[in-house]
């Protein structure tokens, strides 16, 4: 009797350690992913390679494209860095977002997050990731409930105001909430003028906008840093480039390969005292702009790949909004920026608001898969909460839905509607539903017209429908009122309560 109870006890440990060395593997295998989130900052619908460009060279991500999916019917949450920004970190369209519109609070920074906001960086560090930021922020001062390390974030180090960002050479970045100074001695400004008497021929004449410490490169070492210091934790990369965002500003040696091209390339003086700084090789600049955050970009990659992380890190690249509107300083018509698009940044057209999406996920994800489901940046949280299997913590509010069926190459249902809004330039409104896009121009004005067009049929919005469809016009019309919240702050009609326009943020 003894002897089968030794054997029994026997047999049963070793089931328990057969059992312990299956799971551990797997246990390990479960490690949730990394996730790497790199937005540019005003780069155009068609302005890489493996979305239509055919100027600008951007091997790296044509590359990331051939791994993943390339998402063809994305929108930014809004047609400006702030607003959009907020709808990324938050998951709530512009109907219900807090930043609506660029707005600049003293003595730096914009108008920021809510102490209480449930930020995608938020949620992943309550659920054991590391985060960390790195380039443009725009969503809170430094002495505001707003600035990075109160909204989720370990680690900032970059620009927290938009306007500092006008210059690619400032005297400082932050290094968490402390200065961080840069050897440029002088800073040169993002906004100036040729010197007085100054030969606009002269290629000398534009020295005093080239710096010694270019500010994205000293962003893209604490962004590997980060990678390395972390790659035994799951850890979440938030990568807001400032490129390729105005002023025309890259080291000479980056030009060469534009500058030796046989481009009809004037000057761009900022003769009309306004814009950014002058250029002598405008379009080479901007063209080496875009090509430097590519290389950037393959840097990133190297670097999960030196530390075999890429297997397991989720990989996604966008845009923040569409190009730049100011043409005599970047030549979107030579360049075909938005392609067939209408409009550019500052515009709810499809230019100002579709952009380059490209998701790699190895082993999730299938290699140079396309897909047309329409999406949008409140849609980042929910996903990437469903993709580390955290589903639960997706706040009530949150607008988006997640993409994660769409990106693994299942089918999912169409969204009911997407909705923007953008209280600048005028005031505008969009509301998406499938093929169907009602859009509102210059509301501020009084104009409550609302145009029509069918994006499946007509991309480049140039046949307004709306004559030909009345009672759909009514129905989205009266759904764009009913899908939003007011904004005392951000008012789009006049009947909305403004806050006082010298009103600062604490």
């Amino acid at each position: 009797m003894l002897v089968h109870r030794w054997l029994f006890w026997g047999v049963g440990l070793l089931c328990q350690l057969v059992q312990v060395s299956l799971v551990r593997p797997c246990q390990a295998a479960e490690r949730p992913p990394n996730i790497v989130f790199v937005l540019a900052d005003d780069l155009g619908y068609r302005e890489l390679g493996c979305f239509g460009q055919q100027l600008i060279q951007t091997p790296h991500l044509d590359d990331l494209a051939s791994q993943g999916v390339r998402l063809t019917q994305h929108y930014s949450g809004n047609a400006v860095c702030a607003p959009s920004r907020c709808v990324l970190m938050t998951g709530k369209d512009p109907g219900h977002a807090t930043v609506r519109d660029n707005r600049s609070t003293q003595p730096e920074g914009q108008w920021p997050l809510n102490a209480g906001e449930k930020t995608v960086a938020k949620l992943l560090q309550q659920h054991g990731y590391v985060t960390g930021a790195f380039g443009k922020w725009g969503l809170g001062g430094p002495q505001s409930e707003g600035r990075p390390l109160q909204q989720g974030f370990d680690r900032f180090y970059g620009y927290n105001c938009q306007a500092v960002a006008h210059s690619y050479y400032p005297a400082s970045l932050w290094s968490d909430e402390e200065v961080a100074p840069l050897d440029n001695h002088p800073p040169v400004p993002g906004h100036g003028d040729l010197a007085p008497n100054a030969d606009s021929a002269d290629p000398a004449s534009y020295a005093a906008f080239k710096g010694a410490d270019y500010a994205p490169d000293r962003i893209h070492e604490q962004a590997l840093e980060f990678i390395d210091a972390h790659r035994d934790q799951p850890f979440f990369l938030y990568y807001p480039s400032v490129i390729p965002h105005l002023a025309l500003q890259i080291p000479d040696a980056e030009l060469e390969p534009y500058t030796s091209l046989a481009w009809n390339d004037p000057p761009f003086t900022r003769s009309s005292h306004s814009g950014y700084t002058p250029h002598f090789t405008p379009r080479a600049a901007y063209a080496a702009m875009i090509s430097k955050l590519d290389t950037q970009v393959g840097s990133l990659l190297s670097k999960l790949d030196e530390l075999g992380l890429s297997d397991d890190t989720i990989v996604i690249f966008t845009s923040d909004n569409g190009a730049t509107h100011l043409r005599d300083e970047v030549d979107v018509d030579f360049f075909k920026s938005v392609g067939e698009l209408r409009g550019l940044k500052g515009s709810l057209y499809e230019g100002g608001v579709r952009v380059p999406a490209i998701v790699r996920w190895p082993g999730q994800i299938a290699a140079g898969s396309t897909s047309d489901f329409i999406s949008g940046f409140e849609d980042w949280l929910p996903t990437l909460l469903d993709c580390v299997d955290h589903k639960s913590a997706i706040p009530n509010d949150c607008d988006g839905m997640s993409l994660l069926p769409t990106l693994l190459g299942q089918s999912q249902p169409q969204r009911p509607y997407l909705y923007r809004e953008f209280a600048g330039y005028g005031g505008q409104q969009s509301l998406r539903v499938g093929p169907w896009k009602a859009v509102r121009q210059e509301i501020k004005k009084g104009n409550m017209e609302v145009e029509l067009y069918n994006i499946d049929e007509d991309i480049s919005e140039s046949q307004d429908v709306a004559a030909e469809h009345p009672d759909l016009v009514a129905k989205l019309t009266a759904q764009m009122t009913q899908v939003r919240t007011p904004s005392a702050i951000f008012p789009l009609f006049a009947r909305e309560a403004r806050a006082p326009a010298s009103s600062t943020p604490k």
